[in-house]
C-alpha cells in the first residue's frame, strides 16, 4: 500500500513501532495492524471528520451494530 499524505512515514513507524504491544495477542480477537489504525486515527484527529467517515483503507468502522 502506497503511503497517503498525513500518514506515518517509515522512519517516523521505525521510531514508535517497538513501543506496541504485539500485534498478534494470545487470547481474544486478532488485531488489526497497529499502524493501519493509528493512521486512521490520525485522519480522524487531523480531519475533524466522524468516525464513520474515515476512508476504508483504513479498516472497518465499527458501528456498535
Amino acid at each position: 500500500m502506497a503511503p497517503h499524505r498525513g500518514d506515518l512515514t517509515g522512519a517516523q513507524w521505525k521510531r514508535l513501532s517497538p513501543l506496541l504491544p504485539p500485534e498478534k495477542p494470545s487470547v481474544g480477537r486478532p488485531a488489526q495492524s497497529h499502524r493501519r489504525v493509528l493512521d486512521g486515527v490520525s485522519w480522524v484527529l487531523r480531519t475533524g471528520s466522524p468516525w464513520r467517515d474515515m476512508p476504508e483503507r483504513y479498516g472497518p468502522v465499527d458501528d456498535g451494530v
